[in-house]
């Protein structure tokens, strides 16, 4: 799935480095450039990334034995997912997450 919004060059430009750190706080696109789109969608898909990673371990952390033996591997998939987010951010690409980065949290 692809991004219907089209970003502008200079938006792009000018917060690719605030995009791919929304990865790691996805919180500071939002107090440092918020009236960037482009920047804005990175924080949003920072954000599904977190509450799927965090709802993800209590899940699977309350589910005995096979629960515990799947959290290692669904950790690697987020990370995997971060990785990619990060280097699209830093890389000027608006592409959604792979299974998750279809919703949308922050407007």
């Amino acid at each position: 799935m692809t991004e219907q919004t089209t970003y502008t060059p200079e938006d792009i430009e000018k917060n690719k480095t605030m995009a791919g750190l929304s990865y790691l706080l996805f919180f500071l696109p939002l107090i440092t450039c918020p009236e960037s789109g482009y920047a804005k969608f990175h924080a949003n898909q920072a954000l599904i990334l977190l509450i799927v990673g965090i709802a993800g371990n209590v899940i699977l952390g309350i589910i005995p034995v096979i629960g515990w033996m799947l959290m290692p591997v669904f950790g690697i998939g987020v990370l995997i997912l971060g990785i990619m987010g990060l280097v699209n951010g830093f890389g000027g690409k608006a592409k959604r997450l792979p299974l998750i980065g279809k919703f949308d949290i922050l407007k």
